[in-house]
């Protein structure tokens, strides 16, 4: 990811950062499933992930969108922003990269916040 895709989820992290005497105590997590989303591949016209983060403004948000010579994923930051495209690409590249951008935003966003909160040492970025 690019380094303001790193800064804004600091940002995002550093929000949620908050003092242990005002924390609710914490649950159990369930576990995740393994897997990715199961989409039809005619489709993919507007599949949309959203990443994680307290505020719309600095959320990240991908969509595959169709055009004249194959899909593109548009990649914004809040609801305001230009989007940064990616493409042309085959339905199924155009899902693959909206699931893998998403997780990889999931996986930082926890490492940091771990990280942030001192529940955990801080996973390595890949």
């Amino acid at each position: 990811m690019s380094v303001a895709t790193e800064h804004a989820l600091a940002t995002i992290a550093s929000i949620l950062d908050q003092p242990e005497a005002a924390k609710p105590a914490d649950k159990v997590a369930a576990p995740k499933k393994a897997g990715g989303t199961v989409v039809a591949f005619d489709q993919a016209e507007g599949y949309t992930k959203v990443g994680p983060g307290p505020i719309s403004a600095i959320r990240f948000r991908w969509t595959a969108r169709r055009g004249d010579d194959g899909y593109y994923v548009d990649e914004t930051v809040g609801p305001t922003s230009i989007a940064v495209s990616t493409g042309p690409m085959t339905a199924e590249a155009a899902v693959k990269l909206v699931d893998a951008r998403a997780r990889e935003a999931v996986e930082r966003f926890e490492a940091l916040k771990n990280e942030m909160t001192g529940k955990g040492p801080a996973t390595p970025f890949v």
